[in-house]
C-alpha cells in the first residue's frame, strides 16, 4: 500500500472506497470488527451445517431473500425493482418475485438468463450480487457505452493484441482517473505485485495474466480478466459496465455474504421451485 499512503481518506470519496477495500482484510483482523467476524462466522456455519450436510434449500427461503431488504448487504429488496416480467413496470422485465421469473431472466431485449440451474457460479445473478463495478465508487447510472468503454470492448473483441491500438489507446485509459466515469484511475489500485488482487493493469502482460494471487479468491488461479475475442465474457469489460446489487450498495460490503452462500447452494441443487 505504499503508493496509497499519502492519499487522504474521505468517507464519501471513491478513492476512500479504494483504500478501504485494499486494507479491508487487515483492518478487520486487527480491529476485530464484529460485523465482519459475524458475517464470516455465519458463512462458516452455513457451509458446515447446510452445504456440507447437503441440506435441501427450499424455494420458499429464496423467495424471502428476494423480498427482504438488506438480504445481500445494505440496500433495498430485489423485488422492489424486479417484480414482473412486464418491462413497463419492472426494470429489464426481470421478475424476482417468482421461481419461474428467476429462471426466465430478463424479458426486455436483449433477453438474458440470470441463472443456470445446477451451476452455482455461472449466471448473472451472483455476479451482480458480488462484484463491484469499476472504478470503485463510479455512480450506478454512469453510462456504459462511452467511447472509452467501447474502446476496451473493441480491443478485446479484436483479439486483445499487444499492438499500437493497445499501447496508444487502451493502456493510457488505465492511468486516467476519469476514464470510466469515476474519480480514481485503474492503476491507483492495480499495479505490479502487490497490487489489489495481484492484478497488474500497467502492461499488456499484466492485463493478459489477470488475477495471479489473492487470499480467498473463489476461482482457481490465475483468473483471466480478458478472453481474447470475447468481451462479453471478459471480467475486465464486465466490471466496467455491470453494477453490483442492490443498487447503491457500499463497495466494501462483504462479497461473500452468508445469504449468497445459501443462494449459491440453491442454484447448485438445481434451483428447484418446490
Amino acid at each position: 500500500m505504499s503508493y496509497l499512503t499519502n492519499i487522504k481518506i474521505k468517507a464519501v470519496n471513491a478513492l476512500a472506497a479504494c483504500l478501504l477495500i485494499v486494507s479491508y482484510s487487515a483492518e478487520a483482523a486487527s480491529s476485530g470488527s464484529l460485523l465482519t467476524m459475524g458475517l464470516a462466522s455465519r458463512t462458516q456455519a452455513i457451509e458446515k451445517l447446510v452445504i456440507e450436510k447437503k441440506i435441501k434449500i427450499p424455494y420458499s427461503y429464496i423467495a424471502q431473500l428476494m423480498s427482504l431488504p438488506n438480504a445481500f448487504g445494505e440496500g433495498e429488496a430485489c423485488t422492489l425493482c424486479h417484480s414482473s416480467s412486464n418491462s413497463t413496470v419492472s426494470y429489464r422485465g426481470l421478475d424476482l418475485s417468482t421461481c419461474e421469473g428467476i429462471k426466465e431472466g430478463s424479458t426486455e431485449s436483449p433477453l438474458r438468463k440470470i441463472v443456470m440451474p445446477g451451476n452455482s457460479e455461472e449466471g448473472l445473478i451472483l455476479r451482480h450480487l458480488r462484484n463491484n463495478r469499476m472504478p470503485l465508487g463510479v455512480p450506478f447510472d454512469s453510462p456504459v457505452d462511452t467511447q472509452n468503454i467501447l474502446t476496451i470492448k473493441k480491443w478485446i473483441d479484436d483479439g486483445a493484441k499487444n499492438n499500437t491500438i493497445f499501447n496508444s489507446k487502451v493502456l493510457p485509459l488505465f492511468t486516467q482517473p476519469d476514464a470510466f466515469g469515476g474519480s480514481v484511475s485503474c492503476i491507483q489500485c492495480h499495479v505490479p505485485n502487490p497490487g489489489l488482487h495481484y492484478l497488474d493493469l500497467t502492461s499488456h502482460k499484466g492485463v493478459i495474466n489477470g488475477v495471479t494471487r489473492q487470499t480467498g479468491w473463489r476461482d482457481t488461479l490465475p483468473v483471466k480478466v480478458v478472453i481474447a475475442g470475447n468481451s462479453a465474457d471478459s471480467i475486465l469489460f464486465q466490471r466496467l459496465v455491470e453494477n453490483r446489487m442492490p443498487v447503491g450498495i457500499n463497495p466494501v460490503e462483504n462479497s461473500e455474504h452468508p445469504n449468497l452462500t445459501i443462494l449459491s447452494s440453491w442454484l447448485a441443487q438445481g434451483a428447484n421451485c418446490d
